[in-house]
């Protein structure tokens, strides 16, 4: 049986979180699925095009071994996707309580919906801090986000 999961985030832009979550999703299943998803209640800085882009080359740049799919999705509920590409796990990165408080009743929904589990990694230390709105709102005002991102996530937002 080949055990499918589903890393899904807006990736507003990837951080260095995401990868390490992405890694060891990567590790424990045969085939990932990294899924850029639109939500309602962010303001998005970049395109889900350029998310997809980024995610695939960082992923690659970091040389994250395993059967990884990075797609996009942005119609219809997220257990959809799962159950479209057999996956019947959800990684979700848990940077504190908030998340977990956040996290816990969408868990619950898709497990009653289709029988989705989702399980909660925790962060690396050292990236525990660190979130997409954090970056975009250092980037905006001209920090320095080179220790919390892909280099082709920190050279996009150079270039932009």
């Amino acid at each position: 049986m080949n055990r499918i999961a589903v890393v899904p985030g807006s990736f507003d832009p990837v951080t260095l979180g995401h990868l390490d979550v992405i890694e060891r999703a990567a590790r424990l299943f045969d085939e990932v699925h990294v899924l850029v998803v639109h939500n309602p209640d962010k303001s998005a800085l970049l395109p889900i095009a350029q998310r997809v882009a980024l995610l695939e080359r960082s992923i690659e740049d970091a040389g994250i071994a395993g059967n990884i799919v990075v797609a996009s999705w942005s119609v219809g509920l997220l257990v959809d996707y799962c159950t479209d590409v057999g996956a019947h796990v959800l990684i979700k990165g848990i940077r504190s309580q908030i998340d977990v408080a956040y996290e816990t009743p969408m868990a619950i929904v898709n497990r009653n919906l289709a029988a989705v589990e989702t399980i909660f990694l925790l962060p690396n230390p050292a990236n525990a801090h660190v979130s997409s709105s954090l970056v975009r709102q250092v980037s905006a005002l001209g920090g320095d986000v080179s220790p919390y991102v892909p280099t082709a996530v920190y050279e996009y937002l150079q270039e932009t």
